[in-house]
């Protein structure tokens, strides 16, 4: 039997007061939007992920770590919020095939510092290649201001308690006057 039960000396939690039952039309447009645009913005890195074998998740860990070489593992896990065994899986699967490679801390050898190999970096530049082509073409479609109303945008839906650590990792990608309206 796969029914959820709770212990008699703890009542179920109490049922939110009655919510609407669609959020605000002009909101609905852009969820559904953001969901059918990161559909297709992932599905071209999808079709070369999985010509290696891989998938989103590795995509991420490459990524991330190609950008910021010597990032530590504990750093990783924080930015993509993920649980160590996830992390530990992938990660294993691009090292033993290549793409990345893990070496101690020199300060402190309990530190795990990633890089991406020749090979990692080549496939992360491919991946970003796609990706970029695809966003270059709809900041075209949007005109003059588009990249920085985007930028704007996409940092605004990052939890406020995260956009700071997001701004260290971005660095010079995303200037400040481009996050500040």
């Amino acid at each position: 039997m796969a029914d959820v039960n709770f212990p008699r000396t703890v009542a179920p939690p109490a049922r939110p007061a009655a919510a609407p039952s669609k959020p605000a039309a002009s909101h609905t447009d852009i969820i559904e939007l953001l969901f059918f645009a990161y559909r297709d913005f992932v599905a071209d890195a999808d079709q070369l992920l999985e010509a290696y074998g891989f998938g989103r998740a590795h995509h991420r860990v490459l990524h991330f770590v190609d950008r910021n070489p010597g990032l530590t593992v504990a750093d990783l896990l924080d930015i993509l919020k993920i649980t160590k065994q996830s992390l530990a899986r992938v990660l294993k699967e691009l090292i033993d095939e290549g793409y990345i490679v893990q070496r101690e801390g020199a300060q402190d050898r309990r530190q795990r510092l990633l890089r991406t190999t020749a090979k990692g970096n080549g496939l992360a530049a491919d991946l970003a290649a796609l990706q970029s082509k695809r966003i270059a073409s709809a900041l075209a479609e949007t005109g003059p201001g588009g990249h920085a109303v985007a930028t704007r945008f996409l940092f605004a839906l990052i939890d406020p308690g995260e956009r700071s650590s997001v701004s260290r990792l971005l660095g010079d990608a995303v200037s400040k006057s481009e996050v500040d309206p």
